[in-house]
Parts: C-alpha cells; structure tokens; sequence
C-alpha cells in the first residue's frame, strides 16, 4: 500500500485522536477545536435520531395522516407544550415555558414514580430479603447484602445522631459505600481504558502501519 494511499476517513479519524490526546499535554486550540466538533456533530446526531424516532412517528405522522382519527388531534396538545418549552428566550412570555415546564414534571414524577417502583425498588428490595438459613455460599452472600443495605440505610438516616450503636452500624454502611464507590469507579477506569486500547489500536494498526508499508 502506499504510503498516503489512506483513505480520507482514516486521515480525518486519526488527526482528531491526535488533537484529543494533546490534552494529555496541555489544554490548546487543537483539542478545543475537535472538543468542539464533537460536541457539535453529537448534538447534530442526537436532533436527527429525536426527528425521526421519536417526533416523525409519534407527532408529525398521526398528524398528517388521521388528523381527527383516533383522537390524533389531542397530538396538538403535547406539542403546543413542548413549544411553550422555548418561550423562555422570550422575555415577554418566558413565563409560559413554568407552565409546560410543570406540565412535564408532574406527569414524568406520576408515571416514572410507579415505574420505578414496580421496576426498581420492588425487585431490588425482593433480592435484598433472600434466605440466610439454607447453608453454603449463597447463604453467606445474603446475609454480606442484607447486612449491607441495612447499614447504608442507617448510613442515610439523619434523624437520630450517629452515636453508640447507630454510629458503629452508620460505619459499616460507609465500608460498603467506599467498596461499591470503588468498583463503580474501577469499572469506569476499565471501560475508559478499553476506548483507549481501541484508538491506539487504530493509530498503529490502521494509519502508521499502512501510511509505512508495514
């Protein structure tokens, strides 16, 4: 392969992975500029992906085909409230984007309220009361969560001071909050890690490789 045989695609990838790693050295135009890309072509994707997934089937269709079918004229009434939303760069009538901001909180706090009950809090607290009388390793694994979300739970109870037998429990809880901080945070580093491999992967394997003959 020649040397400059590359592709465009390669070029434009491999230059912005450079111009995001000068940051390792200092803060400068290169790294802004393709900060600033990102940023931009994210917001771009993401208004596209919204567009077409989520306003063209769910609003601007049954508009336009079944105006008055189905009830599809009550669409309007979700629409004018997200319009409204954007009133607020508006002076004069920025305070009609409070009421469709209000609107929105209160249905998402109602509907998301039961969801996440039913989807989050009654499943995790079903998991937390497990059997610790069965014997073997599983039994030893509840009581090493039982003991945990009781002592976090004491942890983030601040009506009664952290003294005596509250404060020693208050002190376990944080053990298990330091161990469940770290690993998240493990996890984070690991997955930064991976990305990392992958655009020194591509550097060497698909730009310096190929521009070189190798």
């Amino acid at each position: 392969m020649q040397p400059l045989g590359l592709s465009i695609g390669v070029w434009v990838n491999a230059l912005l992975t450079l111009c995001i790693l000068s940051f390792l050295y200092k803060d400068n135009p290169f790294f802004r500029f393709a900060e600033s890309l990102f940023a931009g072509m994210s917001l771009g994707y993401y208004i596209g992906i919204v567009t077409v997934q989520t306003l063209q089937p769910n609003l601007i269709q049954p508009l336009g085909e079944t105006f008055f079918g189905n009830h599809n004229y009550l669409l309007l009434i979700p629409m004018a409230l997200g319009i409204m939303l954007y009133f607020r760069y508006i002076p004069r009538i920025s305070w009609l984007s409070r009421i469709a901001l209000a609107v929105y909180i209160g249905y998402y706090v109602g509907v998301l309220m039961m969801q996440k009950i039913h989807g989050q809090v009654i499943p995790q607290t079903r998991d937390t009361i497990m059997p610790v009388t069965t014997g073997g390793i599983d039994a030893l694994w509840n009581l090493v969560v039982i003991i945990g979300v009781f002592s976090v739970l004491v942890y983030f109870y601040f009506s009664v001071e952290h003294k005596g037998v509250v404060g020693k429990v208050s002190r376990v809880g944080i053990w298990f909050l330091m161990i469940s901080f770290g690993a998240s945070f493990g996890y984070t580093i690991m997955a930064r890690i991976s990305l990392l491999m992958g655009r020194f992967s591509f550097l060497v394997n698909n730009w310096i490789r190929p521009m070189f003959g190798i």
